[in-house]
Formats: structure tokens, sequence, C-alpha cells
């Protein structure tokens, strides 16, 4: 019999690093910026977090050295992009193939070795309600910390002024050019904050999922964040229902195998991106046949910005 709360606490951390992945990518496509080095900066994040965390015994720091290193990582993007005006789809691809590479040159060493153990908050009695506590409080930090960012970055985007400028420049680089913000600057920070929050994501894979390093351990999870963007119609409410989404087929298909389902072990693992693909494709008949804005990719999405044209 399927326990319903160990499945929800399944799909919650299977959702984890997706979600922190995808948010970041939100607001940097909001920013009007489309960066297809998701995977690449998860990698990055996975590694240098792991490492960190290794050396030193604290998660946290580990958690911390992935933010920094996957925003790091992706300022040769917003160089490439921003001042050089390079391809935009060739720069996220090009810096994905190098964090995949370079993380599988570096990431030797660290095979084999087991990450420190991530703590859980204690919550107190909140942890020993009937269902309730099983169900939601009994994370890790990082779960929270995932819920408080959807929270976070819908308050920035919606309610406040340097959001609004955010949104602007995406939707309008000239015109938002024309009434003075800083459209070179703004998309910069928004892609240094997208690679750290990639980081994080990477990160969690690392030190609290799979608990030790493996070569191309994020296996396709910054696409799969990248999609997730594009159906939640850019927005983080949306964003978060989609890592769920993720994170329930995700888990779906393990207990399907665990259970001897007499379905070939490929099909299943094909599952979760199989769903990815079918939604998007319902995205995108929605977005063909509305005319609603509400469906609508920011207007600046991938185009070039050039402050002398």
């Amino acid at each position: 019999m399927i326990d319903p709360v160990s499945v929800f606490v399944l799909l919650v951390a299977a959702a984890t690093p997706i979600l922190f992945a995808a948010l970041g990518e939100l607001v940097v496509e909001r920013a009007g910026v489309l960066n297809l080095g998701v995977e690449g900066m998860m990698i990055t994040g996975a590694l240098a977090g792991f490492a960190a965390a290794v050396a030193t015994g604290s998660p946290a720091i580990g958690f911390a050295a992935a933010a920094v290193a996957g925003a790091l990582i992706s300022l040769p993007f917003a160089v490439l992009t921003q001042i050089l005006l390079a391809n935009q789809v060739a720069s996220g691809l090009a810096l994905t193939l190098f964090g995949l590479g370079m993380t599988s040159l570096f990431g030797k060493g660290y095979e084999g070795i087991k990450a420190p153990a991530l703590l859980r908050p204690d919550l107190g009695f909140l942890a020993e309600l009937p269902f309730v506590g099983r169900a939601f409080f009994r994370f890790d930090g990082m779960v929270y910390l995932g819920f408080l960012m959807v929270l976070l970055v819908w308050l920035f985007l919606n309610r406040t002024r340097a959001g609004l400028i955010l949104r602007a420049i995406g939707e309008n680089h000239d015109a938002a050019y024309a009434l003075g913000y800083k459209v070179v600057l703004v998309r910069t920070a928004a892609i240094a904050f997208g690679g750290a929050m990639a980081g994080l994501g990477g990160a969690y894979i690392s030190i609290a999922t799979v608990l030790q390093w493996t070569d191309g351990m994020t296996a396709g999870a910054g696409w799969i964040a990248l999609a997730i963007v594009v159906f939640s119609f850019w927005r983080p409410l949306g964003v978060l229902a989609g890592a769920w989404l993720f994170g329930g087929v995700t888990v779906l298909q393990l207990r399907l195998q665990a259970a001897g389902v007499s379905v070939p072990v490929q099909l299943l693992s094909m599952a979760p991106y199989l769903a990815t693909i079918l939604v998007l494709v319902i995205i995108s008949a929605l977005q063909k046949y509305s005319h609603s804005q509400a469906f609508s990719a920011p207007g600046s999405l991938g185009r070039t910005f050039h402050a002398l044209r």
C-alpha cells in the first residue's frame, strides 16, 4: 500500500533542485535574457557545493559555495551576451558544455566520498502532529528555503520598484533604456542571481539527495527547469506547480519500478521527460489559440540590446 505522506515528502524533495534552478531562470527571462546554460550552472554548483561541504564538514558552507560558483560561472555568459552582444542561445549552450566538461575533469577526485549529513531543523511539537507533522515539518532547511524563495521572487517581481524595472526591461528594453534604466546592469544582476539559484539546485542534488559526487549527476535537470519556466507562464507560483509536477512523475516512476510493474524500466525512466514534453505541447497550443497576454513570453526575451542602435 502506498503511503501518501511518504509520496508527498519524496515529491517535494525531488522537486526542490528543479524549483531553485527554475526560479533563478524565471528572473533571468523576466529581464529579457534567455540563458540555456542552466544545466552547466547546476552541475558546477553540485561539484563546488559538494567539495566545500566535504572540506569543511558543513553543508551550509557547501550551499553558500555552490551559490557563489553558480553566479561566477554565469558571468562569462553575461559578458558575452550583454557587453559583446553574442548570440544568447549559442552562449548558453556553450556554458552548459563548459560546465559539464569542467566538472567531469575536476570531479574525479571526489568520486566515492560521502557528503556530510544535512541536518533537519527541530520544529518541536509541529513535527509530531498527526499526518501534518510528517508531511510538512520534517524537511531539511533547503526545502523551506525553496518555499521562501517562491514568495520572495513573487514579492520582488510584483511589489517592488526594482522588480517593476526588471519586468519593464524584459518587456521592452529600448523603451526602458529611453527612460534612463541601466539595461545591461539589471540584466547582469539577474543573470548572476539565476546562476546562484541554479548552483543551489545542483548542490541540493549532490549534498542532500545523492549524498555523493557523480559525473553528470544533474541528468538533464537544468533543461527541465527551462521547460518549467515556459509552462509556468513566467510566474513563481506556476514554477512551484511545475516543479511539483515533475517531482510527482519522478516519484511515481520510481514507485512503479520498485513495485515491479511489467513496463520496461527505460520507459518508466522516460516518464518525467515525456510528461514535460506533453505539458509544453499543451502550453504551445494555448499560446497559439489564445490572444491573452497571460500566456505570452516577455517581449524582449532573447533579443540583443544595443544602446547605440
